[in-house]
């Protein structure tokens, strides 16, 4: 049987995981924001509706852009810099395969806002959008390097627009676009592709010697038919699969969300719990003479630990299921494990030699003893403590049902080259 492609796989995992997604009437307060981001993502992945953001600073030309594309005159322009008020949208007037429909959004511009408001702002832009287009009238800014970095940061896939390349002689437009690139690259993580630069007039002026002898400047037609073949070809190509690793994207950054949220909330108590297995753990390796039976009270201490955090984070199991997972800890962890098992090892074999010897010693081998027990009980109150913060954080991730949108992200990665080509082009980094 055939596999469904990959659009339609994430759709059908991402609607179960959300299906499945239980949140409390505290988690949906304080995690509306985001939840609403998710529940709109999701939405468009399901009807296939994608959104494009035109992001910039004011005066840049972006509503003559998006109106350039569109070949309408939907978003209000003016001679006055910073005409859009509020986010616009406008469809994208030809159809485009895979897609029921591609929206452009006309968003304000960011200059006059200061690092931290500017930063918010291209994150709310990233986040309604699947795909980022930065317009430009000039060199790199210091606005435009900040916006830069936040998008390059949420991962979030981008095109880089030179407006007004009318503005311009013939033989300084390379050198401006090399200038760009070149800010850009310095930006990037290092090694990482640079995103694409087009260069477009989208309301060209056009000088006209009037009767009086005056110079007039007309709008003349739009540049942007590289722009449009470009956008139009990437859509055709690749949107569904976009819009649907934007998604997976989404529901992974929500998970994670939630999973810090639900962490933070059940913190005290398990922390509490966590402090109280140690100490027991601690007096139990202290006062126990033989290393074998330090190792078996140490892993039953270690798995009634993990049992209880079950409980505490509403996801009981049994016995068997919590050495399980505590298994799976120690594989992961070389202080859980080998280092744990050998220094433990180690000083219950000694102090067990030094006890053995204390009829031939008239006690002295007594002395040494203590402090290899105390070395042993800060050890074990370690260990535990680190077992139970590990043991929490997996829980979390278990409690996710439905699956997880990070792994099926990690193992389209491994196993598509399409969704590595875009995740390492873009810099989505799998979780």
């Amino acid at each position: 049987m055939n596999r469904p492609p990959v659009p339609e796989r994430c759709r059908l995992l991402l609607e179960r995981w959300r299906a499945e997604l239980v949140l409390s009437g505290r988690e949906k307060s304080l995690l509306g924001g985001p939840l609403t981001h998710l529940d709109q993502q999701l939405r468009r992945l399901r009807v296939r509706s994608m959104r494009l953001a035109v992001f910039g600073r004011v005066g840049v030309g972006k509503s003559s852009l998006v109106n350039a594309l569109v070949r309408q005159a939907i978003c209000a322009t003016d001679v006055a810099h910073g005409s859009t008020r509020r986010q616009q949208a406008a469809p994208w007037p030809e159809p485009i395969a895979g897609l029921a429909g591609v929206d452009l959004l006309d968003t304000p511009g960011i200059d006059e806002i200061d690092g931290q408001g500017r930063s918010r702002l291209a994150q709310r832009v990233a986040r309604g959008a699947d795909l980022v287009l930065l317009v430009l009238d000039g060199d790199l800014t210091d606005g435009d390097a900040d916006a830069l970095t936040v998008l390059f940061t949420s991962g979030k896939p981008l095109l880089l627009v030179l407006n007004r390349s009318d503005c311009w002689p013939r033989e300084e437009l390379p050198v401006l676009e090399a200038s760009i690139r070149r800010r850009v690259i310095a930006l990037l993580p290092k090694g990482a592709p640079p995103p694409v630069l087009l260069s477009v007039a989208a309301a060209p002026r056009l000088a006209r010697l009037r009767s009086d002898g005056r110079v007039r400047a007309d709008v003349g037609a739009p540049e942007v038919e590289p722009l449009r073949r470009h956008l139009q070809a990437l859509l055709e190509q690749e949107g569904e699969l976009l819009l649907a690793l934007n998604s997976l994207r989404a529901a992974e950054r929500f998970q994670r969300l939630l999973q810090r949220e639900r962490l933070e909330r059940g913190r005290p108590a398990a922390d509490g719990l966590i402090g109280r297995y140690a100490a027991l753990k601690a007096t139990g390796v202290a006062a126990n003479p033989l290393a074998l039976l330090d190792l078996a009270g140490a892993l039953a201490c270690d798995t009634a630990l993990v049992a209880q955090l079950c409980q505490l984070y509403g996801l009981p199991i049994d016995g068997p299921t919590a050495r399980q997972l505590l298994l799976e800890l120690t594989r992961h962890n070389a202080l859980l494990g080998g280092a744990q098992l050998g220094i433990q090892l180690l000083l219950g074999g000694l102090r067990q030699a030094l006890l053995l010897a204390a009829p031939f010693t008239g006690g002295l081998s007594l002395a040494p003893a203590a402090p290899v027990a105390l070395a042993q009980a800060a050890l074990a109150v370690h260990t535990t403590r680190r077992t139970g913060q590990l043991a929490a954080r997996a829980l979390l991730r278990r409690s996710q049902g439905g699956g997880q949108p990070g792994a099926l992200l990690r193992r389209l990665a491994a196993s598509e080259p399409d969704v590595r080509r875009w995740l390492v082009h873009h810099q989505l980094q799998t979780p």
